[in-house]
């Protein structure tokens, strides 16, 4: 790292591009970090993240201490300000190193006549935290969404969606699959516990492993080597439901960034499988788990929506489609979702999503199965979605998954468990002669 780099003023920038120009953290940060040191790098992920995390509450303690809000050239200001009151909630970084470094970072935005006001304001913070907490307490900020989105997470889980709020708002926990074609999950976890760290068993998942505390891939027993993989307990339903069989053709569509493909290729490894995502650049991602495990797949780009472009005439004894969704069950994965997000987005996916799974279901063979999955917990893009494909198709079958209805699976995001997914299981009739 350039040793004029500021790193508060620099998660100041990242997320100002991401809430005032929409762009997504998963792209702005990583260019970032490339130019920073491993422990830097950490430290402006953990800014990025809380900040977006809790940004209704710092937008309110802004409020509180400011007479007018700072707009214009001066908006990254704005964030510098979010920055600092995001370390002195949430951290452990020292109260007088925030100030300095925040305060500082001013200055390397060429806002260096504007440093008292920031020193100004984190200080009057300090003075009146306690009371300032309690002024904003009450207020819809409380809950870190959007009114929106909670409005719809009120309406369609009226039990529930205060825990979905909760597991939204906190850090994910960090989950591994074992691949099964190197060790047990018993062996595999007797070679972790080795090297001092904990994980725990899931009882449903038999190759899932969440970590007592999230590490780098660098510190897991034989990553290199394909032993293990991350990848939520949630995501990992969706190979297991749709039951792989050696000698298969299946296709994996929306396959980036490979995590399910290589799953399939576990659990059948003799399948033949055809991995396809619209975006070029995420399937590198795809070849890259797949070299990591010894796999081989075929790979290619298309659109789920004309694939007869990228598989003519051929049909498929299985199919896995994670469709495009709002994503709103990975939320503590991806915080900047909840305000890049909005309203009006969800009837597009969906209308999407019934293109796709229109055209793919005739690249289905006759007794063939299709799973459909998604990371969203929103009804218009599951359950309502596959009501609808039902309605039309005489010739599909809806399988009972666990005893939830016909019409599919919802699982919610929870603080120790997985993600919020849902998965819905087709059947093909077959061709009567």
């Amino acid at each position: 790292m350039n040793k004029n780099t500021n790193l508060r003023s620099l998660s100041a920038q990242l997320i100002e591009r991401v809430v005032d120009k929409g762009e997504s953290l998963n792209t702005v940060l990583p260019q970032a970090q490339k130019k920073l040191s491993d422990k830097d790098s950490a430290l402006v992920q953990e800014i990025c993240f809380g900040v977006l995390r809790t940004l209704p509450q710092l937008e309110a303690l802004i409020g509180k201490l400011m007479e007018r809000p700072l707009t214009g050239k001066q908006r990254v200001l704005h964030y510098l300000i979010m920055v600092g009151l995001y370390q002195l909630l949430y951290t452990r970084i020292p109260a007088h190193a925030v100030l300095a470094e925040t305060v500082a970072g001013a200055e390397v935005l060429k806002r260096g006549s504007l440093k008292g006001l920031l020193n100004g304001v984190l200080r009057q913070f300090q003075r009146q935290q306690d009371a300032l907490l309690a002024s904003i307490k009450e207020g819809p900020q409380r809950y870190l969404h959007p009114g929106w989105l909670l409005k719809r997470l009120q309406i369609a889980w009226p039990t529930q969606w205060q825990q979905i709020v909760e597991a939204n708002n906190v850090r994910p926990p960090m989950w591994l699959r074992v691949n099964q074609q190197h060790h047990s999950r018993d062996s595999w976890l007797a070679l972790l516990a080795e090297t001092q760290k904990t994980a725990f068993i899931d009882a449903e998942v038999p190759e899932a492993l969440r970590l007592e505390s999230p590490t780098s891939v660098t510190q897991l027993p034989g990553f290199d080597q394909g032993w293990v993989t991350v990848q939520d307990v949630s995501a990992q339903r969706c190979a297991l439901l749709l039951e792989p069989k050696n000698g298969e053709y299946i296709l994996d569509l929306c396959a980036a960034p490979g995590g399910k493909t290589t799953h399939i290729l576990e659990i059948a490894p003799e399948a033949r499988v055809l991995a396809v995502d619209i975006d070029a650049q995420r399937l590198v991602r795809v070849h890259e788990n797949l070299q990591r495990l010894g796999m081989k797949a075929e790979v290619k780009q298309g659109d789920g929506r004309s694939p007869q472009d990228w598989c003519g005439d051929e049909l498929f004894d299985r199919i896995l489609l994670d469709a495009p969704c709002s994503a709103t069950g990975v939320i503590r994965r991806h915080p900047d979702i909840k305000w890049l997000r909005r309203e009006r987005d969800i009837a597009e996916l969906a209308k999407l999503q019934s293109e796709i799974i229109e055209a793919i279901w005739s690249q289905l063979k006759p007794g063939g199965t299709l799973l459909y999955a998604t990371c969203s917990i929103l009804p218009d893009e599951n359950q309502l979605q596959i009501s609808a494909f039902l309605e039309r198709h005489n010739d599909a079958v809806a399988c009972s998954l666990f005893g939830a209805p016909e019409t599919g699976l919802q699982v919610f995001p929870t603080v120790d468990g997985g993600d919020g997914f849902f998965y819905a299981k087709l059947v093909k009739k077959p061709e009567v002669n």
